[in-house]
């Protein structure tokens, strides 16, 4: 694996990708904000199902220590996507007393996305992805709000992309050519490798993690792709093939 670009500046927590499917340095791993998923504005627009979700307790925590289980798991490599949702509009705008809706940038609402590499095909009859996502993420409830998105999958010369995407707080689309998706209108990124574009099918829990389970509405992949960037061990780097071909 040959490294795609230096590490992401210090002070940037969330440009490391991370460690397994549940570590707090993967992307999207966003932790500024502490709203449970289910228990927001979200939930009562109807968008997500009803189902109470709740944090682990004492007693189902097992015996492994957090570091340990990160560095064990970062040794499984993974693409990398950024999940993008449209804007959604906020019923905190309709309520007084609950503000208004704000973007990532902390102006007029926008679209949502997040840097993900906990994604994976999961069926075919129906054509069905997943993604997981922090409970406390803060793109997660804007994304559930609008019941779709679209999974970009990033090539190997977008790893800066993939790191602006994995902080929170800032206007992540600033500067980045995107388009609609063609069934449900999510930001599809420029230059990305392959995309999918879904309705939210169903949502599960996962611990501190959200399964995202997402219905297949169209999709595609650039003719011309070449490598996917992939993460191993808290760096990004390309794909190269075992047996030297291209």
């Amino acid at each position: 694996m040959r490294p795609a670009g230096a590490p992401a500046a210090r002070g940037t927590r969330n440009t490391r990708p991370g460690t397994g499917r549940s570590g707090a340095d993967r992307p999207g791993a966003e932790r500024q904000s502490t709203q449970r998923p289910g228990t927001g504005p979200e939930a009562a627009s109807g968008t997500l199902p009803a189902a109470g979700l709740r944090a682990v307790r004492e007693g189902e925590r097992a015996p492994v220590d957090p570091a340990h289980f990160r560095r064990v798991l970062g040794g499984f490599a993974s693409g990398v996507t950024v999940v993008t949702a449209p804007a959604a509009e906020d019923p905190a705008e309709h309520n007084p007393a609950g503000g208004s809706a704000t973007a990532e940038s902390g102006g007029t609402p926008g679209p949502a996305g997040f840097a993900c590499q906990s994604f994976a095909s999961l069926s075919l009859d129906p054509p069905l992805v997943s993604f997981m996502v922090g409970r406390t993420s803060t793109s997660w409830p804007r994304i559930a709000r609008a019941g779709v998105f679209c999974v970009n999958v990033l090539a190997a010369d977008q790893g800066e992309l993939c790191r602006a995407f994995a902080v929170s707080g800032a206007d992540k689309f600033a500067g980045v050519p995107h388009r609609p998706a063609p069934v449900t209108g999510s930001p599809l990124l420029a230059g990305v490798a392959a995309w999918i574009d879904c309705e939210i099918h169903a949502v599960h829990t996962g611990g501190d993690h959200l399964i995202v389970v997402g219905r297949v509405r169209a999709l595609d992949a650039a003719e011309d792709a070449g490598d996917p960037l992939v993460f191993h061990r808290g760096r990004l780097g390309t794909f190269a093939p075992a047996d030297g071909r291209d």
